[in-house]
């Protein structure tokens, strides 16, 4: 996959934030990958929801998605931390 300028290579499990509108209980966090599901409000009162965690490989990541549209969830962004992390 390219980005811009820089390649990105999926050769390890990365970290991801999903951001999705509406929300999410903690107790989907299992079918989730794990991840750590925290839910707050704008300032509009609208609620969204941030889903942080480490995803083992892109088929697991899009389980994830796929569970999310599933459950009828608009996806506002995904984004790779490790680098950010890590780096």
């Amino acid at each position: 996959m390219i980005e811009g300028n820089k390649k990105i290579i999926f050769k390890k499990a990365e970290i991801y934030r999903i951001v999705v509108r509406g929300m999410i209980g903690k107790s989907w966090s299992p079918r989730l990958s794990n991840m750590q599901i925290t839910s707050k409000k704008n300032s509009k009162e609208e609620t969204f929801t941030s889903l942080v965690g480490k995803v083992n490989d892109q088929t697991a990541l899009s389980s994830v998605l796929l569970t999310l549209y599933e459950m009828h969830m608009t996806v506002i962004s995904v984004k790779m931390l490790s680098d950010i992390v890590e780096g």
